[in-house]
């Protein structure tokens, strides 16, 4: 069997700790057995090592998520990375074809999609190894996992489920996030929440790749990927397919897209600086900022702050940041990466053609942020702590505390960290086009002797 983990959204529902680059998924705020704080991915990760489930797992994700994603699973599952978003479907057909193409998957493996941003019992994923006896038991096209509402929900979908064979029942219809009233009759007649796992064979998706119109190999489906419409897997396959089983499931299942929900998690009610008043029962404060909030005399409210920016709200009517943010192209001011992370301190425009922006950069021990291209403007670095090595047009020089460097347009560069190095970026110029990573290789070596074959035209 194979898992590939879908994961994406746009970041809106837990603004402003969320963003377009740091997802849900990877907010650091979730209590860990071990003691500490894990993000939802790395939940988890843990939870399908538990399961011995990790080496048969990929992640599908898009590009811009794909470092942080990395980040978050320490290397450990393969990630995918799409070149636009493209909806479920459109991933579960590209992560097929690349099982296909470099898994050498058969037709008759069985292929587990889930959202990557499941948040469930710890014997959850373990009834994943049941899917494959299932559909081969019941002769179905698709097997799927269902949970025991326990409110009428209208964010979740429902399964309504025939008579119980065995493990399994035949699924008799979906119904796709209805009003409270009709949710609460469904929920009477022994609906199911629908956990958004489904299970077939590769031979099934391939025929519905085909179906589509679409080409059934890796590389071409990637070069058509911008040009394709958003597909629902719900839609286009499951709700279509002649049988279909579900699998209940009776453990904690739970979709965190609300600080209502994610807040029922936490074993505290500050999480960085701050204090709540006796009078301020069930508010909640999540800061990642340097300075302190405090809640006096305001129950039922969360209280979220990061480098994106602030949010105050009654926790039951949070989901409306989606809406109030609506379609803004909210630059993210925090970002995280396989070499580190990095957050905007300040951003001003002093001219219609220059702008200055001034960023704090962590790059961890070991790691490095690639080879990039500056084209235009002036970029300088200030050493707050540790060491590196900085790499200008093919020429080396060390990095210390305190020492300054800059560079001028047309340059190529890049910088490696001996030890947790912090230092300030500072950008003057024309704003640059943030895909500007020429080549990105593990090893140090090899960044410096390509530099080395490029014409930098300075």
């Amino acid at each position: 069997m194979h898992i590939v983990l879908l994961c994406g959204g746009s970041g809106k529902r837990l603004w402003p700790l969320s963003n377009e680059l740091r997802s849900k998924l990877f907010i650091d705020i979730l209590p860990s057995p071990a003691g500490g704080r894990e993000s939802m991915i790395r939940r988890v990760c843990r939870q399908l090592d538990s399961s011995s489930l990790t080496d048969s797992t990929l992640i599908i994700s898009h590009q811009d998520q794909a470092n942080i994603t990395a980040r978050h699973t320490q290397g450990k599952i393969p990630v995918i990375g799409e070149p636009y978003k493209r909806g479920t479907f459109t991933a579960a057909a590209l992560a097929t074809l690349y099982l296909q193409s470099f898994r050498m998957a058969k037709d008759d493996d069985v292929i587990c999609i889930a959202p990557a941003d499941v948040f469930a019992g710890e014997d959850f994923f373990s009834n994943f190894q049941l899917l494959p006896d299932i559909l081969k038991h019941s002769q179905a096209d698709i097997a799927l996992i269902g949970t025991r509402p326990t409110h009428a929900s209208e964010q979740y979908g429902y399964i309504l489920p025939g008579e119980e064979e065995h493990a399994y029942a035949p699924i008799t219809q979906f119904i796709e996030k209805p009003e409270a009233t009709i949710a609460e009759t469904l929920i009477q007649r022994g609906a199911l929440w629908n956990c958004g796992v489904y299970a077939f064979t590769v031979e099934f998706m391939i025929s519905h790749i085909k179906k589509m119109g679409l080409p059934v190999h890796y590389d071409q489906l990637s070069s058509l990927y911008e040009a394709l419409p958003e597909r629902s897997f719900d839609k286009h396959v499951a709700e279509k397919a002649q049988r279909a089983v579900v699998l209940p499931y009776k453990g904690v299942w739970q979709d965190i897209g609300s600080w209502d929900t994610l807040c029922a998690q936490l074993d505290s009610h500050v999480i960085g600086h701050g204090g709540i008043s006796g009078s301020s029962s069930d508010s909640y404060i999540i800061n990642e900022l340097p300075y302190p909030i405090q809640v006096i005399g305001v129950p039922g409210i969360i209280a979220a702050a990061s480098p994106d920016g602030i949010l105050i709200a009654n926790k039951n009517n949070s989901n409306e940041i989606k809406a109030q943010l609506g379609n803004l192209p909210l630059k993210p001011m925090y970002g995280e990466a396989t070499w580190g992370s990095y957050r905007v301190i300040e951003s001003s425009v002093e001219d219609e053609s220059t702008t200055v922006t001034i960023l704090n950069i962590t790059v961890l021990p070991g790691k490095h942020i690639g080879l990039n291209w500056h084209r235009a403007g002036c970029r300088a670095w200030m050493v707050l702590a540790g060491s590196g090595q900085l790499l200008i047009n093919g020429q080396v020089t060390q990095m210390t505390l305190g020492t300054q460097f800059a560079m001028i347009s047309e340059s190529v560069y890049s910088i490696f960290a001996e030890t947790r190095l912090v230092f300030l970026e500072v950008q003057i110029g024309e704003p640059e086009d943030e895909n500007n990573i020429l080549f990105e290789e593990e090893d140090w070596n090899i960044i410096v002797e390509r530099a080395g074959s490029y014409n930098y035209g300075v």
